[in-house]
C-alpha cells in the first residue's frame, strides 16, 4: 500500500499485507501470510512469523511468533490471529491447539524456557507445536 518502505536485505514472504506507512529496517524477515497494519515499524533483524498480525502503529523490536495477534504499546501478545487463521482454512481444532500452546507460553507464571519444555512434553507430535517451538528457539532478538 502507500508509502511502505522495505530496507536492504529483507525477505518478505508470499501473500504478505503491509498497510500504509509500514516500514521494515534492514535484514527483516516477514514470513508468508503475515499482516502488518498501518504505521507498523519493524526494527532491523526482527522476524515476523507466518499468519501473524501486527496491530496498527506497532513497534516491533523483538520477534513476533507465527499465528498470533500482536498489539499495544509496548507490543505484546494479544491472542491468536483467529480471524486470519479461519480465513486461511485452519480447522477449529488447529486454532484451539495454537491457542493452548500460546496460553502456556505467554500466560503461564513459569519462565518461558520451562513453558517451552512443557509444550514439548505435551504436544511433541504436533506439527504446529514443532513450528512454533522452532521459531521461538531460533530467535536471536527474543520474543515479544
Amino acid at each position: 500500500m502507500a508509502s511502505v518502505h522495505i530496507a536492504h536485505d529483507c525477505t518478505v514472504g508470499n501473500n504478505v499485507i503491509m498497510s500504509n506507512l509500514t516500514t521494515l529496517g534492514g535484514h527483516v524477515n516477514i514470513e508468508n501470510w503475515a499482516i502488518l497494519s498501518g504505521g507498523v515499524l519493524v526494527h532491523q533483524f526482527c522476524n515476523v512469523g507466518e499468519h501473524a498480525f501486527v496491530g496498527a502503529s506497532g513497534l516491533v523490536t523483538q520477534d513476533v511468533p507465527p499465528f498470533i495477534l500482536a498489539a499495544g504499546t509496548p507490543l505484546e501478545y494479544s491472542g491468536i490471529n483467529s480471524v486470519g487463521l479461519k480465513r486461511r482454512g485452519f480447522l477449529s481444532e488447529n486454532r484451539k491447539e495454537i491457542k493452548n500452546i500460546y496460553k502456556t507460553y505467554f500466560r503461564s507464571k513459569n519462565n518461558r524456557r520451562d513453558n517451552i519444555r512443557k509444550i514439548e512434553q505435551e504436544l511433541i507430535e504436533s506439527e504446529l507445536a514443532k513450528k512454533i517451538i522452532k521459531f521461538i528457539e531460533n530467535s536471536d532478538r527474543g520474543i515479544i
